[in-house]
């Protein structure tokens, strides 16, 4: 069975303390704007750009906005020693977490109270990444599902050795 990695990279106005600085939290369609334009946007193991585990660009990647936060659906490479790993550390529960890389665009501060608090209403996202233990926790998740019938798997399967075979 085809196997994909799926969550929340981020949830919307949950906060998160960030090295003790300052409280951080996400509006809701924080990303919307940079999404439509169609960025290229990757998975990453641990913020590493030197192991990847997909992309948008190849169909790998997918993300979409919703009521409650920012929802991912990747499908690593079975066959790749990394798309492995991701799979197995994933599926046995050890990696539940999901961080990102992000530059913000619109932000407010508030400086009220015992610890300044920034809310991001626009930011540009670069990527995503399966961690241990992310900066929004248990807010964010990594879990694995496999293909509802065997016709998908089947289908996912073909599609990967077309792909190997430069055919898609």
């Amino acid at each position: 069975m085809a196997e994909t990695i799926s969550g929340f990279a981020i949830a919307w106005n949950r906060p998160a303390i960030i090295a003790g600085l300052f409280e951080e939290r996400f509006a809701k369609g924080a990303f919307d704007k940079h999404l439509a334009q169609n960025p290229d946007v990757a998975a990453l193991w641990a913020h590493d750009q030197s192991r990847p585990l997909g992309r948008i660009s190849n169909g790998t990647l997918k993300l979409r906005s919703n009521n409650i936060g920012l929802y991912y659906s990747l499908e690593p490479n079975p066959e790749a020693p990394l798309g492995q790993e991701a799979l197995a550390t994933v599926g046995n529960g050890t990696v539940t977490e999901v961080s990102v890389s992000f530059t913000p665009v619109v932000e407010e501060w508030d400086d009220s109270g015992d610890i300044p608090r920034r809310l991001i209403t626009e930011a540009k996202l670069y990527e995503i990444s399966l961690v241990l233990w992310g900066a929004y926790g248990k807010d964010t998740s990594a879990q694995l599902s496999r293909a509802r019938t065997n016709s998908q798997a089947a289908r996912r399967r073909i599609e990967a050795a077309q792909r190997r075979r430069g055919i898609l």
